[in-house]
C-alpha cells in the first residue's frame, strides 16, 4: 500500500527572467516585464511529496519531522530572501522560471530521500501559476 505524505514550505526570491546570449529586445519580447534590469520578486510557496510503502516498524513513508528540515536546510536556507540570479550558485547559468526552480529544487532534496521513495515538487510562483516536477 502506497500512501503520500506531503510538507508545505515557502520562501520569498527575486529574480530576473532573461539569456544573456540574447538581445534586450529579444528578452523583452519573450519574457516581458520578468525581464526588469532591476528584478522583481515572488512569495514562493512549496509543496514537497513523498510517496511510498509504509514502514511496518515506524509507520512512516518518511519522518515529516525529517522532511521538514531537508526543506529548510536546502531549499528555504538557500533560496529565500536571495536574489536567484546573483545569490544562488544553482542560476548563474540556468534561467530562474518557476520550472528550473522546481527542478533544482527535486535535485536538491532527492539525494537526502531514499530512493525507494518517489518524490515531487509542486512550486507555486503566484497563487495561480504553479508547476510540478516528479523527476521525469
Amino acid at each position: 500500500m502506497k500512501v503520500t505524505v506531503s510538507r508545505k514550505a515557502h520562501f520569498n526570491a527575486a529574480h530576473r527572467l532573461y539569456r544573456k546570449d540574447w538581445s534586450m529586445e529579444q528578452n523583452d519580447t519573450i519574457f516581458g516585464k520578468c525581464n526588469n534590469p532591476n528584478y522583481h520578486g515572488h512569495n514562493y510557496e512549496l509543496i514537497v511529496s513523498v510517496t511510498g510503502e509504509i514502514d511496518q516498524e515506524t509507520g512512516f513513508v518518511i519522518d515529516v519531522k525529517i522532511l521538514s528540515d531537508l526543506i529548510k536546510e536546502h531549499i528555504e536556507n538557500a533560496f529565500d530572501h536571495k536574489n536567484l540570479n546573483l545569490d544562488v550558485p544553482d542560476f548563474e547559468n540556468l534561467n530562474p522560471t518557476a520550472e528550473n526552480i522546481s527542478v533544482v529544487i527535486w535535485q536538491k532534496l532527492r539525494t537526502h530521500i531514499n530512493l525507494n521513495l518517489d518524490l515531487e515538487v509542486v512550486l507555486f510562483e503566484t497563487p495561480r501559476n504553479f508547476v510540478t516536477y516528479r523527476g521525469e
